[in-house]
């Protein structure tokens, strides 16, 4: 199960025979919208962790947590208590799952809220690779849901400079966590090879292309082919596709040999007119989906094995 050389025809056609297992990673909630856009989107500690063990039971190897304020579930928070909590209520019901917060955060996380995160112990942190531009509005919540508040616009810039990028990345490796570096055009491969060069990730790397979002790559087969063909050596890759693009990405990264990322965070469709019932759906989804395609689903172990995450399994 050793990262590949995902453009090397002669590789790509000894291994489609008998692909690796395909690593899902379900993206649970998100630090932008909450149920205001979809019911089933997890705000509190207890929902998040009940959510993640539905879609646990569906296949998924790893989850991505985004904490929520208990004082305000209509905002992110990056308290490493809060994502303490989260973290241990996944444990006791998923035992072996791959536990991974982001450092991403929402609108209102700072930069020195992104590096106390660390705190919380997770396996694996999500590192961008570059600055995060959008403009994007945000439903009122209304009651009866919790903490009530008005439509929202936003147009920022999440400010990931190279120096910031570093000391995250030092963090994590202090820390033992384990970087997915978010890719969001190959511009930002610039940055990781300054990250190689420096020893602050290790083999093997972990890529997760965010495709389909704002300022991020355009979601098209050529573009996802272009982004693996730059990978350095002993790297794995992953594809996030953002909304309506979610599952002919997904798709096509199962197809090249990559991974996938799929949940409420970056979709609320199962497809056009239906709505996702839980992440769950998404994950038995994308599941089906690759084993139709000759690639069986990775066990939490085994996608430890391939990314480098200690074969036993966190504690809080």
């Amino acid at each position: 199960m050793s990262a590949w050389s995902y453009t090397n025809p002669y590789e790509w056609m000894e291994r489609i025979a008998s692909p690796e297992p395909l690593i899902i990673t379900c993206c649970a909630n998100g630090g932008i919208q909450g149920k205001e856009s979809h019911p089933a989107i997890p705000e509190t500690a207890e929902e998040i962790a009940d959510s993640v063990y539905e879609a646990y039971r569906e296949g998924a190897a790893v989850v991505h947590i985004h904490g929520r304020d208990p004082s305000n579930l209509g905002e992110t928070t990056m308290d490493p208590d809060v994502l303490y909590r989260i973290n241990a209520l996944i444990r006791e019901r998923c035992p072996d799952i791959v536990i991974n917060n982001t450092t991403g955060g929402g609108p209102s996380s700072t930069m020195e809220e992104r590096i106390r995160s660390l705190d919380a112990r997770p396996e694996m942190a999500s590192l961008n690779m570059g600055p995060d531009m959008s403009r994007f509005a945000i439903k009122a919540r209304e009651e009866p849901l919790a903490h009530p508040r008005p439509s929202q616009n936003f147009d920022l810039c999440v400010p990931f400079t190279y120096g910031f990028i570093e000391q995250l990345a030092a963090g994590m490796l202090e820390r033992g966590i384990v970087p997915e570096m978010e890719m969001y055009h190959s511009g930002q491969f610039w940055v990781a090879q300054q990250l190689i060069s420096q020893g602050l990730v290790k083999p093997p790397y972990l890529f997760q292309f965010v495709m389909g979002y704002q300022t991020s790559t355009y979601p098209t087969p050529g573009n996802l082919i272009h982004l693996a063909g730059e990978l350095p050596a002993h790297a794995h890759f992953a594809v996030a596709g953002i909304g309506k693009y979610q599952w002919a990405m997904t798709t096509q990264s199962i197809l090249l040999g990559g991974h996938v990322r799929v949940g409420l965070e970056d979709n609320l469709y199962l497809k056009k007119g239906r709505k996702l019932k839980d992440n769950a759906e998404a994950v038995a989804k994308i599941a089906r989906i690759s084993r139709e395609l000759n690639r069986e689903v990775a066990t939490p172990a085994e996608a430890r094995r391939m990314l480098g995450v200690s074969s036993i399994p966190s504690r809080y």
